[in-house]
Parts: C-alpha cells; sequence; structure tokens
C-alpha cells in the first residue's frame, strides 16, 4: 500500500469536504482516506493512489473540486483569488450598504435630508449593480445550484446560490411589472441591495475564514523553514553548491559556520558546536566531532566540518516531524466524526426550512390578501438560505485541531493524531517506565567488588556484557573499557529475557545478571550487603560461575532533574501516578518516594509491562503509558495514549501517539495543558455554531413576527454569516497564545 497526500481545489465548506470522501468511499482500491476543509488536503492509501486520483479527478472536476498532487499551496491560491475579487465586490457592497443605513436613517432622525432618487431610476441602477456581481462572481454560487439539482451534491454554495438568485429574478420581476405597469398585485419592494450586499459579505467572509485558516499551518511553515535550500558538494578538491534534492547518500558535504545541516548524516572530518534546539528543544549547543551524527534542520554555530549523508530527502529526521504533524493536522477526532454526520444533512434540512418557510409566508398572503406577506416570504427565505452556515460547524473541530497541533509540536511535542490529543485530555493515569524516563538512562557504574581474586574477572565480565544490547551491560562495558582489558572468544552466549546473560569461556559458564536469577541457580549471596546498596536506590548485578559468587557490580541511574516536578504536577491535575520497573524493590521503593509516585511494580519482566497496563484499564481507568518506546514496546501499545521519550535519533522509528523530543519529561504536563486548552476551544466553537444556527434561522424564518414583528433582512444575515466562519477560526487562533511554560 502508497500513502500518497494531496492539495483539494474548490472546497467552501466542511460538507465539500464530506462530499469528496463519499466519493473516495466509492472508488476502487483505496484502503484508508481522510479530507479535511480547514487544510484543504487530504491522502489516501492504495496499491496504486496516482491511478486513483486521475479517476477521482474525472468525477470532481464536473463538481468543481480538482485534487493536486503537486506542491501547490492552495489555501495561498486561492487567498490570493480571494483578495482580486473583494476588490471590486467589497467597494460596491459597502457602497450599497453604506446607503441603504443612510435611507433608512434619514427616516427616522430628525434633520438628516431624505435621498430624492425616483424609484424607478434607485431600482435601475441596483439592478445594474446586481447584474454585475451576479455575472462576476456568482459562478460559484450558480455551481452549487447546479450540483443540487443534479442530484450530485449540496453545500454552503447551494444555499447562498438560490437564496441570491431567487432574490435576483424576484427582484427583476417586480421592477419589470412597475416599470411596465403590468399591473400584478405584488409589493413593490425589491432584494436588488440584498443581493449585493449578501456576495460582497460572503465574499468579505470567506477572505476572513481563508485568511485565518491560512494562519492555523503555520507550524508546518516554520518547520519547512529549517530545511536548506542548497549543500556544497565536496568532489576531491572540488567544492560545488547544489540544491538539497540533489544530495545522494553517500556523498560527502562541507558544512561552514552559520549554515544549516542539509540532511542526517555523520560527521567525517573536524568538529563544530551544533544548536540542536530544533530536535532537542534543548537551548545549550552541543559539541560534536569526528564520528558524531547530525541532524537536518540543525545549525551549525562555529567550526568547519564534511560529513557524509546518510538520510535524504523523506528520510531525514526533521522531515519526519512534518510529516508526523502534517498526518495529525489531518486527522479526525471522535467529536469530528459525530459533528461530520450533522454537517452531513445541514444543507439539505436547511433548504427544506426556507421551502416551508416561503411557503408559510405565500399562504399568509394569500389568506389574508396581502400582498406585502409574498415579498416579505421572499426576505424570509433568503435569509434562511443565506444565515445558514455549515462553515462554523465545519471549521470548529479541524482549526482548533491544527492549532493544538502545531503549538504542542512547537513545544516538541510530536502529537501522531488528532484523536490522541482527545483522549490525553481524559486520562487519569500515568504508567511510567523508569530507567531511561524517570531516570535519566546513562547508568554508570560506581564500583566492582570483587569477592574472588581480580585475576581474569574483569576480562569475563567486559566480553560477556559485550555481547549484551541491555543499557546497563552498556555501562559495565563503558566502564572497563577505562582499563586494561581483553577481550576473550564466548561461546554459548544466551539472553535471559529480563534476568540476565550467560555464555562459555574455556569450557566454563559464566552468568551476569541480578541477585534473584543468580540465586535461582543454586548460587549462595549475602542478602543483607546486597539490600544495603540496593536501599540506597542502587542497581546490583552479580557475576558467577557454576557454584560461585565471584563479583559485585554497583550501578546508579540519576533521577531526572525535572521528575519531582512532572509527578506533583500531575498529583495536582487528579492524576494517578504508577511506576513499573525491572529493577529491584529496593531501588523501585527508593525512587518512587522520592518522587512521591502513589504505586509501583518492581521486579517486573518486559514482557509483564503490558499486563500491568491491562490491569489498571480493566479497573476503568483511561491509563497513558510513558517509555522509551524500545522494550516497552508492548506496553505501550497496550495503553489508551502512549508516551515514547525520544532524542533525535529516536524520532524516525517512534511510533508512539506521542513522542517527547529530547526525552524531558517537562513536555508531559505541557501536553496535557494543550489537549485540555484543545479540547475546550473545540466544544467552546461547537457551541457557537451550534447556538448560531438555533437562534439565527428561525428569526430569519418569521418565527418571531406575528408576536414581536421581528424579521431579519437577508442584508444581515449575510453580515452574521460571514462573521460566524471567522469568529470560529479566530477563536481557535486564540491557541496560540497559550503559554506552555511551567514555573
Amino acid at each position: 500500500m502508497e500513502k500518497i497526500e494531496f492539495a483539494i481545489k474548490g472546497m467552501s465548506c466542511a460538507t465539500c469536504a464530506l462530499n469528496i470522501e463519499s466519493i473516495l468511499k466509492k472508488e476502487r482500491g483505496i484502503k484508508n482516506f481522510s479530507v479535511n476543509f480547514a487544510s484543504e488536503s487530504g491522502y489516501i492509501e492504495a496499491e496504486n493512489p496516482k491511478n486513483n486520483i486521475e479517476s477521482i479527478n474525472k468525477i470532481l472536476k464536473p463538481m468543481g473540486y480538482e485534487i493536486l498532487t503537486e506542491k501547490e499551496n492552495v489555501q495561498e491560491i486561492q487567498l490570493k483569488e480571494k483578495v482580486r475579487k473583494l476588490s471590486y465586490i467589497l467597494p460596491i457592497s459597502l457602497f450599497v450598504f453604506f446607503f441603504m443605513i443612510y435611507e433608512i436613517s434619514s427616516m427616522f432622525i430628525m434633520g438628516l435630508p431624505e435621498v430624492m432618487i425616483p424609484y424607478n431610476l434607485m431600482n435601475g441602477i441596483l439592478l445594474v449593480l446586481a447584474t454585475i456581481i451576479i455575472v462576476s462572481a456568482g459562478r460559484p454560487f450558480w455551481r452549487g445550484i447546479q450540483k443540487f439539482f443534479k442530484g450530485t451534491s449540496a453545500n454552503m454554495d447551494t444555499l447562498i446560490g438560490i437564496g441570491t438568485f431567487t432574490a435576483y429574478i424576484y427582484s427583476t420581476f417586480v421592477y419589470i411589472n412597475e416599470v411596465l405597469n403590468i399591473g400584478i398585485n405584488l409589493s413593490s419592494n425589491t432584494f436588488f441591495d440584498a443581493v449585493i450586499v449578501v456576495i460582497g459579505f460572503v465574499y468579505l467572509g470567506k477572505y476572513l475564514e481563508y485568511k485565518s485558516k491560512y494562519k492555523t499551518g503555520e507550524a508546518i511553515k516554520k518547520l519547512a523553514t529549517l530545511q536548506a535550500k542548497t549543500a556544497i558538494l565536496v568532489k576531491g578538491k572540488e567544492q560545488i553548491e547544489i540544491l538539497i534534492s540533489e544530495i545522494n547518500k553517500g556523498d560527502t558535504l562541507l558544512i561552514k559556520p552559520g549554515a544549516k545541516i542539509p540532511v542526517d548524516g555523520t560527521i567525517l572530518k573536524g568538529n563544530g558546536v551544533i544548536d540542536m534546539s530544533m530536535l532537542t528543544g534543548e537551548p545549550i549547543p552541543q559539541d560534536v566531532a569526528k564520528g558524531d551524527k547530525v541532524y537536518e534542520g540543525t545549525l551549525n554555530i562555529q567550526s568547519t566540518f564534511t560529513i557524509t549523508a546518510e538520510k535524504v530527502g523523506e528520510e531525514t529526521a526533521l522531515a519526519n516531524i512534518i510529516k508526523i504533524v502534517k498526518d495529525a493536522q489531518n486527522s479526525k477526532t471522535e467529536i469530528q466524526k459525530t459533528v461530520d454526520k450533522i454537517s452531513s444533512i445541514f444543507v439539505p434540512t436547511i433548504l427544506v426550512i426556507a421551502t416551508i418557510t416561503i411557503l408559510v409566508w405565500i399562504y399568509s398572503g394569500f389568506t389574508f390578501s396581502n400582498p406585502t406577506f409574498i415579498s416579505m416570504g421572499i426576505s424570509a427565505f433568503v435569509a434562511v438560505l443565506v444565515i445558514a452556515c455549515p462553515c462554523a460547524l465545519g471549521l470548529a473541530t479541524p482549526t482548533a485541531i491544527i492549532v493544538g497541533v502545531g503549538k504542542a509540536a512547537q513545544s516538541g511535542i510530536l502529537v501522531k493524531n488528532a484523536e490522541s490529543l482527545e483522549k490525553l485530555n481524559k486520562i487519569n493515569t500515568v504508567i511510567f517506565d523508569k530507567t531511561g524516563t524517570l531516570t535519566e538512562g546513562k547508568p554508570k557504574v560506581e564500583k566492582i567488588i570483587f569477592i574472588k581474586e581480580k585475576a581474569n574477572l574483569e576480562n569475563i565480565i567486559y566480553s560477556l556484557e559485550l555481547q549484551s544490547q541491555h543499557p546497563l551491560a552498556h555501562s559495565v562495558v563503558s566502564y572497563l573499557k577505562t582499563k586494561k582489558i581483553k577481550e576473550i572468544e564466548i561461546d554459548n552466549f544466551l539472553n535471559i529475557d529480563g534476568k540476565g546473560i550467560s555464555g562459555k569461556i574455556n569450557r566454563k559458564t559464566y552468568y551476569i545478571g541480578k541477585p534473584k536469577y543468580i540465586q535461582s541457580l543454586g548460587i549462595e549471596i549475602n542478602e543483607k550487603d546486597i539490600q544495603k546498596h540496593e536501599n540506597k536506590g542502587k542497581t546490583v548485578v552479580l557475576l558467577s560461575d557454576q557454584k560461585t559468587l565471584l563479583a559485585i557490580i554497583i550501578i546508579s541511574d540519576k533521577i531526572k532533574a525535572e521528575s519531582k516536578h512532572v509527578i506533583t504536577n500531575l498529583h495536582n491535575q487528579g492524576i494517578h501516578t504508577v511506576m513499573i520497573t525491572g529493577d529491584n524493590k529496593y531501588a523501585a521503593q527508593n525512587i518512587a518516594d522520592n518522587l512521591g509516585i502513589d504505586e509501583y511494580y518492581a521486579d517486573v519482566l518486559p514482557s509483564q509491562k503490558a499486563s500491568y497496563v491491562n490491569k489498571y484499564k480493566k479497573q476503568g481507568n483511561l491509563v497513558a503509558m510513558v517509555g522509551d518506546g524500545i522494550n516497552d514496546a508492548p506496553a505501550l501499545a497496550s495503553s489508551d495514549v502512549s508516551i515514547a521519550m525520544a532524542t533525535g535519533t529516536e524520532i524516525a522509528m517512534s511510533t508512539s501517539d506521542i513522542t517527547l523530543l529530547g526525552g524531558n519529561l517537562n513536555r508531559i504536563p505541557t501536553a496535557f495543558k494543550v489537549s485540555k486548552a484543545t479540547l475546550k476551544t473545540i466544544k467552546q466553537n461547537l457551541f457557537w455554531a451550534f447556538i448560531y444556527n438555533v437562534i439565527c434561522i428561525p428569526i430569519a424564518a418569521g418565527v418571531f413576527y406575528p408576536v414581536w414583528g421581528l424579521l431579519l433582512d437577508p442584508i444581515f444575515a449575510g453580515l452574521a454569516m460571514a462573521f460566524s466562519s471567522f469568529s470560529v477560526v479566530a477563536n481557535s487562533l486564540r491557541l496560540k497564545l497559550l503559554n506552555t511554560q511551567y514555573e
């Protein structure tokens, strides 16, 4: 299966996105798909997605949509198009609007001169202006009407189109009736001014909406600016400036002071000081030298060095970050899926309400022999169609998600999908792995106590641990490397998961592992002596042969400076904290007591960690698991929300719901804060969108006219609709102001 991302041209509201999704659903061979109205983009997963897109476009183009696979900024293109049309539509609309306000005001304000323009002349001018607006700017609305009558789909353009075109045709008929004195008994009221102003306000609203939507994607744009445009390729003694798209794996690149690293690679020659804050979030630059890894988008502050290109294009850490953020912004929450179902019936429902409205008004006109009611019915019909706003509903969730995920990314938190951000808000239990999560994950050997004579034991320990991938083994190897050590050949090496290792040297078997493992082999150990070290939070590893204990290795792992603050912060939010570790119970208790963790479990094998996650889930808890993403994989997969600690090297392989760049635990409270703020914004947006429609549609229909004489003019209906979408997007943009810092 291949996944391809694309931009979509021609969407005017959330219903358009649903219409496109319904077409994708019918297309053969597509496994997964999503369309996002807020970002005007989407993706499909299929065996041959390019062929699918060609056939889909044949269906979409007649409907006014188009899928673009080229890297075009559709939002920017459409924003420029909106500005161009607005430049001549808005002045005409505003002139008519303020003229109308003045005309009404002159009827009530003493001393304000009335406008004395003959009826036929005034309506003639308005007819010409309305015709210009309809012809030049009415194409999207005319296409919306065509879609509706063809039975393919209906959207916001359909509502505006039917409303304004009905008002235009009716007004033209009334005007001809008056000018030619045909004698049909109709009110002389026309709606040319409403047609002009409504279309003008719709375009103004769309412009404000597009401009705001463009701002919601700034996080992606900022990440993209971190990428270098060119690089210096070294060929022998020659240095050639090339585009980064021309870099191949294995190329030697020269990195000068002040230059961005163009790809992921390894330093071949020289040294430098790198600003890694883009990946790790840490402000302190890092010294790098021959053999060290460097990453795309990081900045070389000083010195010159050469690197070998290892990961290029879409494989780099930065490209992976951008992809994760994009995917999350295009994903949907459970709330959004519910709103989509409502949006899918919204437009047809409004058309039914508008039809009932005009029929009731016409019936009233004939019943009470009042031709004015027919004119008022047309006004109410137009107002209902114009004021109803599916866009506010459609934008409520995705705009908040786009800004929220972007804010998280800027804080060093990569969210895999919107659903994870939504779930995080409901988490009540957080389970932590110990090593590398609550501790620095850099265990250091304090000392080795030899029970028997040292002799060859250091060589034996070194040679055995050299075969192991365990973090503790690495610390032992690093410790012994500083001494004069000789590597010995190992036979029959075995790794006993979560317990220890064994191997034969000169036909004699040696064991390194936890005290319990060594004890299970029938080896006698001094438990009190071992417990003395464990009570201080140390990790004890033993070396033995088949009969005797030979050495005690004392290892310590420093607690991260921010761990206690993070646990306290979670407690303040009412979240239960748990620690599970493969370490001994005394070391576990020492750390749990120091940090104030609610519960802890020691001597847990990696394969057993998932069972503890499931235990809390069965108790009705929503569980987040925080681990290093490698030996905690089963537990992470079992949790409701998995949170992985990651350095720059781990970003590409992280498959967790949430990844904390640089392994900084302080980002956990930040993630909770962003999640809560995003969900709060979504709820505010949805409340406004629903309340707006619930209140405004009955007023526009004239439900309250018999009681209070209240009837909404289509002009003000257009103004209200224009600003409803803008207000939802503006509210989502407030998330950018969220303070993610903790004291």
